[in-house]
């Protein structure tokens, strides 16, 4: 009796951490490596901690794990130090939909961390392991946030502080990447500005344009529609007091191409409106605007 007690105790605490479902690649061909076995074991090694972690206190079911996807493209490799650049892309599920739509693409080019080949990875949320360890749980509370506000306005922020801790506990170690003086859009400054009063239209969009547009897409396409040019007319306010903010450009990035299909397609509805606002507050992809028709 003791023993399946036991098991049904290890079952359920498997299943209770799974709470993301994060695919961890490692590109090393820009690495003159002729052993590849180091790389072949990070990347498993990431991939299980981040799926096998406990992130938050709910039991998720597949289908309801944060999903997102990491892109590490090695620039250099010597002895156990690593550097390069890290393509993090969240994603979301469309209701009674396979469809998964990007919420947030962000390129992080401050990446450098240590490691050894089978060191394990264990997360700490009140101490500095490695910068590795990190920067690794600093995007998992940044996906989870971004995929929460999506689908309750503003129910990511708990996330979001939780990555502001891993970066004040990062700050103490003077690592690149962590600290405000280090750049303009460098961890420092994405967790600040999404919990920054300055730029709450960018979470109110986030919002707005998957519960009130694209969750509609199977079931009502004009309303859908129409509730996707209802949430980026908000970005004007934000664009007002801060034009050239990089929360605005990292979602454009994420949903340049989905805008255009969604226009370019279906039944048509007038979007001369919204057209001059996509000019006005993402004018680096007027290209792909002029797609629209």
């Amino acid at each position: 009796m003791k023993q399946i007690l036991f098991l049904l105790l290890i079952f359920n605490l498997k299943l209770f951490s799974q709470t993301v479902n994060c695919n961890f690649v490692l590109n090393s061909d820009f690495v003159d490596q002729t052993n590849q076995q180091v790389f072949s074991t990070l990347e498993k090694s990431v991939n299980e901690f981040m799926n096998s972690n406990l992130w938050n206190d709910k039991s998720l079911e597949a289908h309801q794990r944060v999903k997102f996807n990491l892109i590490l493209n090695l620039n250099s490799y010597v002895g156990s130090n690593f550097t390069g650049t890290l393509q993090v892309q969240v994603e979301r599920p469309i209701y009674e939909s396979t469809y998964l739509t990007p919420i947030f693409n962000f390129l992080d080019k401050d990446i450098s961390f240590q490691y050894d080949e089978y060191q394990p990875l264990f997360y700490n949320p009140v101490s500095f392991e490695s910068n590795l360890i990190s920067i690794l749980s600093f995007y998992v509370y940044v996906a989870m946030g971004m995929e929460a506000d999506t689908f309750r306005i503003n129910s990511g922020t708990t996330f979001f502080k939780e990555a502001q801790k891993i970066v004040s506990l990062a700050q103490q170690n003077n690592i690149k990447g962590w600290n405000q003086s280090d750049g303009t859009r460098n961890r420092f400054w994405l967790v600040d500005t999404l919990l920054s009063n300055t730029f709450r239209e960018y979470r109110t969009v986030q919002y707005e344009y998957h519960r009130r547009g694209m969750d509609f897409m199977t079931t009502d396409l004009i309303k859908a529609k129409k509730g996707v040019l209802f949430s980026l007319e908000k970005f004007l306010p934000l664009y007002k007091r801060r034009p050239n903010a990089f929360l605005i450009q990292t979602f454009f990035d994420a949903k340049s191409d989905e805008i255009v299909d969604i226009f370019s397609q279906g039944p048509e509805i007038e979007i001369k409106q919204t057209l001059k606002t996509l000019n006005r507050v993402a004018p680096y992809f007027g290209p792909k605007w002029k797609k629209i028709r």
